[in-house]
């Protein structure tokens, strides 16, 4: 998928450490605190957690300069919902449209895995995020967990 410069690609373990910094200095942004051991393992091998388990994680890339500047991660919760988990823009990217081109693409990759709803976990800091996912038609319901980055969680239906 391309808009305006920027393309969406699978990532690869390759693209972990643009990914992490991608993520992180997201997180710190917002005044949240990575962690590499607990909630953001996952992204110490995206290829085994993601792609080898009908998951996926793709990679935002500014095609002038290879740049990694967005990711977001789909990653199973059984055959027939996933969790949408890592979506992220750096700063500088924000507010091209970037934003919904990902949710996009995050939407039509769930479908053709045939998963049939999509669910998020978020924090209320994170409010542009919100309002999109809010406008995308994600219904709010009850977070498995409260913590340190998880005040509300999502669901979309995507059955065609």
């Amino acid at each position: 998928m391309i808009l305006k410069g920027f393309q969406i690609r699978a990532a690869t373990n390759q693209d972990v450490p643009s990914i992490k910094d991608v993520v992180f200095s997201s997180l710190r942004e917002f005044g949240l605190y990575p962690d590499s051991n607990g909630k953001d393992q996952d992204l110490n091998d995206i290829e085994s957690t993601y792609l080898s388990n009908n998951g996926f994680f793709g990679v935002v890339v500014h095609m002038e300069t290879n740049f990694i500047v967005g990711c977001f991660g789909l990653f199973p919760i059984n055959n027939s919902i996933c969790e949408l988990r890592k979506m992220y823009l750096l700063k500088e990217t924000r507010g091209k449209g970037l934003g919904k081109f990902i949710l996009d693409a995050a939407i039509h990759t769930a479908r053709e895995k045939h998963y049939k709803k999509i669910i998020l976990e978020t924090i209320s800091v994170l409010t542009t995020a919100i309002f999109l996912y809010k406008q995308y038609g994600f219904k709010e319901i009850k977070p498995r967990e409260i913590n340190a980055r998880v005040d509300q969680a999502f669901e979309l239906d995507i059955e065609p």
